[in-house]
C-alpha cells in the first residue's frame, strides 16, 4: 500500500501536550499558531497539533490526570467531536473545521491527536457505525485496552464494520481539514509487554482509512519505544513513529536517547521518520491557572538535544507555550543552518558512543559533511575526531553551526571545547 506524498522531510511543528496536557483550548491553539506564523514559518515550522482529550469537557479539572471513564463528546455515530466549552467555534456541528481554516489561512497545517480504537461510551450506547448496518459494540475488542487511559476499546480488525469505522472518522477529519494525525496507544501497546506491537492491524486499517479519505495526512504513531523488528511494517504504513516513551526534560532520558538513535539510524528515509518525541523547551507543564515552568534542561543540554534530533533527522515538534519563548528558546528554533541539516542532510551515522562522549556525522546535499561532538560527562572536555576517521582527505573549511561562523581550516582533525552535557556542531566544506 502506498503512502501519501507527505512528510518527505521531517515534520516541524508544535504540539500542545508538554505545555497544556489534556486541557488545551481554542485560544491557546490559535495563539500558538499565530506565533508560529509570525516567527517560525520561514524556517520550516508548519504543523499545529491539538493533543489528547479534545472531546472531553472536563479535561484539566484534575490537573494533568486523566479522568477515568470520562464522558466524551460524541456524534450520533460514536465519533469524537470537540468539546464545545473548550472549542466554541465547533458549534453547529462544525467540528475543528473553523480552527483548521484559520490555521490554513496563516499558511500552516493543522493536526489532532486520537487514541486508537472506538470510544467506550459509543460501545456501551451501541451507537451505529456510519454507513453500515452494524454498531460500535459489535466492532469493539474489549480485551484490547490502554494501560493509562480508559477512553477506548480497540477495534477488532476482522469484524464487519471495523474498517468502516476507521473510514468514517478519517472522512470526518478530512472534512475538517486535518493534515496530521497522531495516533496513541498503538506504536507500543504497553499494557501487553510480551506483544508490544499487537495493534499492527489497526495501523493497517488507519493507513487504509487515510488513503480512502481524500485528503493527505501525516500519520504519527505513539507512544514508544517502537519495536525495531517491526521497522519494515512501520516504514510501510506510518510517516513517524516514536522510538521512546514520553520524553521530558531530564538529562538521563536525553542521554539514553543516543542509544535509541543508534538503533534506528538506518531506518531514516523520505517519508519515514523515527521520532525522538517532542522538544520540552520553553515554558512547559502549564496548569489550569496559567502557571508553568521553564524547561529543566540547561542551555547546553538543550543544544545537545537539538543537535542530536537534527543530525539524526527526527521530526522537530516543539512542546512549550511558544508565546512565552525567551530569546534563547527562539534561537534554538530559528537556526537556519540547523534546520537545513534536519531537512536536507543524509546518511546520518554514529561514529562512536561511550559513557563520556558520542559523535555523529552526516552529509549535506552540497557534499559537505556535518560533524557533531557530544560531551555526555559531567565535566567540560576537549573532543576531537580526525579527518581520516571521517574518511576525508585534503583541506576543509570548518564552520561552527551554533556560533554561526567559520573558524578556520584543517587537514588533520576537528576539535571542540565542549561543556558538560553540551555539544558542538561543525560543517566541513572542501
Amino acid at each position: 500500500m502506498k503512502k501519501n506524498n507527505v512528510a518527505l522531510t521531517p515534520p516541524l511543528g508544535w504540539n500542545s501536550w508538554d505545555c497544556y496536557g489534556p486541557a488545551v483550548n481554542e485560544e491557546q491553539l490559535l495563539g500558538n499558531a499565530k506565533y508560529m506564523a509570525e516567527n517560525l514559518k520561514e524556517y520550516g515550522w508548519e504543523y499545529v497539533v491539538c493533543d489528547i482529550q479534545w472531546s472531553e469537557p472536563t479535561a484539566g479539572s484534575k490537573g494533568w490526570e486523566y479522568i477515568p471513564y470520562a464522558h466524551l463528546t460524541l456524534d450520533e455515530y460514536g465519533r469524537q467531536i470537540p468539546a464545545l466549552n473548550r472549542f466554541p467555534s465547533s458549534a453547529g456541528g462544525k467540528g475543528f473545521a473553523p480552527i483548521a481554516e484559520q490555521i490554513h489561512d496563516m499558511g500552516l497545517k493543522f493536526g489532532i491527536h486520537i487514541m486508537r480504537g472506538v470510544p467506550r461510551l459509543a460501545v456501551h450506547q451501541q451507537l451505529p457505525v456510519y454507513g453500515t448496518n452494524t454498531s460500535c459494540d459489535k466492532i469493539a475488542s474489549k480485551n484490547s485496552m490502554c494501560r493509562w487511559n480508559t477512553d477506548m476499546y480497540g477495534v477488532a480488525y476482522h469484524k464487519e464494520g471495523a474498517q468502516e469505522y476507521y473510514n468514517s472518522i478519517f472522512k470526518l477529519y478530512a472534512a475538517w481539514g486535518v493534515d496530521f494525525v497522531k495516533v496513541d496507544d498503538i506504536c507500543n501497546t504497553n499494557l501487553y509487554p510480551k506483544t508490544p506491537y499487537r495493534a499492527e492491524k489497526e495501523v493497517e486499517m488507519i493507513r487504509k482509512a487515510i488513503e480512502n479519505c481524500g485528503r493527505d495526512m501525516v500519520l504519527s504513531l505513539s507512544p514508544g519505544p517502537a519495536v525495531i523488528e517491526k521497522a519494515w511494517h512501520l516504514r510501510k504504513y506510518a510517516n513517524m513513529w516514536r522510538i521512546t516513551d514520553d520524553f521530558w526534560d531530564n538529562w538521563e532520558l536525553l542521554k539514553a536517547m543516543f542509544e535509541r538513535c543508534e538503533v534506528w539510524q538506518r531506518q531514516v528515509s523520505e517519508g519515514c521518520w523515527p521520532d525522538c518525541d517532542m522538544l520540552p523547551i520553553g515554558k512547559i507543564r502549564v496548569t489550569i491557572d496559567g502557571k508553568g515552568e521553564y524547561t529543566r534542561f540547561t542551555r547546553d543540554e538543550q543544544i545537545t538535544m537539538m543537535t542530536l534530533w537534527s543530525i539524526f533527522r527526527s521530526p522537530l515538534i516543539m512542546g512549550g507555550e511558544m508565546r512565552e519563548n525567551d530569546d534563547f528558546t527562539l534561537s534554538l528554533m530559528t537556526n537556519s543552518e540547523l534546520m537545513r541539516m534536519n531537512k536536507h542532510s543524509r546518511g546520518a551515522e554514529q561514529l562512536w558512543r561511550d559513557d563520556d562522549s558520542a559523535a555523529w556525522k552526516s552529509f549535506d546535499e552540497d557534499g559537505s559533511m556535518y560533524v557533531a561532538l557530544f560531551n555526555l560527562s559531567d565535566c567540560a572536555s576537549a573532543l576531537s575526531v580526525s579527518l581520516s576517521d571521517l574518511d576525508l582527505e585534503g583541506i576543509y573549511t570548518v564552520r561552527d553551526i551554533w556560533a554561526g561562523g567559520d573558524i578556520g581550516t584543517t587537514d588533520i582533525e576537528v576539535r571542540g571545547e565542549v561543556p558538560a552535557h553540551g555539544a558542538v556542531l561543525f560543517k566541513l566544506t572542501k
